[in-house]
């Protein structure tokens, strides 16, 4: 991972950085030491970037991988 040295390859890294994020273990371990105020910080930054950038089909679809939702498709 890189960052810092062009958009494209931001990307990528923070593609890789979410997935390693996303490995349970991880998460459990982290979850453990993070203070209430450090985990509501986090996921509220975190649902401020999901609200902006997805529409609410792809937040079921991708992010709760809900694939049964229909809406309309609008941004959330």
């Amino acid at each position: 991972m890189c960052f810092g040295l062009s958009e494209d390859l931001d990307k990528q890294s923070f593609a890789c950085f979410l997935q390693l994020a996303g490995d349970q273990h991880f998460a459990q371990t982290l979850a453990k030491r993070l203070s209430t105020t450090e985990i509501l910080a986090h996921v509220d930054a975190f649902t401020h970037l999901l609200r902006q950038h997805l529409s609410e089909d792809e937040y079921h679809r991708l992010f709760l991988g809900d694939d049964s939702h229909s809406g309309d498709g609008e941004a959330r």
